[in-house]
């Protein structure tokens, strides 16, 4: 069966990290409006930047896209996919197929201050804890995900996602 034109190979974005980063939180692969704006988490219902908002405590929500990014980094936080590439109609996690992983053990094993991995959704956690084998040394850490089609209420996402604020600590 041949795929269809919207079941494209689409491919994650290069990571956002410094030798500071304490806490990585990982999502499965870009949706098609972040893809579009060549952003993280560019949809506009998707919650993302404002829990991690609460989580460091910035505006990271009304700021510009870069700023995001920086106070993240000052707060110590790094983003990155747990897919490299994978064929996908639409935005869903449940849609991605034939999926490439990011090299995420090789990749956190060259972030001197990581001391956790967090999963932004089920499907990040699932190909992420793989990637990242049985004998990690970093604390895992399971979120719920910042997507509009995950409708857990903002409240229940808002608590599990300021279990992050210890991490973040020096």
């Amino acid at each position: 069966m041949a795929a269809s034109p919207a079941d494209t190979q689409k491919s994650s974005f290069p990571p956002v990290t410094d030798a500071g980063t304490r806490l990585l939180v990982l999502g499965s692969l870009p949706g098609e409006v972040s893809l579009r704006r060549a952003q993280y988490y560019a949809h506009p219902q998707n919650q993302f930047w404002r829990l991690m908002g609460e989580v460091i405590g910035a505006d990271l929500a009304g700021s510009a896209y870069p700023a995001r990014l920086a106070m993240l980094l000052g707060a110590g936080v790094g983003l990155w996919d747990v897919v490299r590439s994978a064929r996908r109609a639409g935005s869903l996690d449940a849609s991605i197929r034939d999926h490439a992983p990011n090299a995420l053990a090789a990749f956190a094993a060259t972030l001197p201050a990581l001391r956790a991995v967090a999963f932004n959704g089920a499907k990040a956690s699932e190909i992420g804890r793989r990637a990242l084998g049985a004998g990690s040394h970093w604390t895992l850490i399971d979120l719920p995900s910042s997507s509009p089609a995950h409708t857990v209420g903002l409240e229940r996402k808002r608590s599990e996602w300021l279990k992050l604020t210890p991490y973040l600590r020096a």
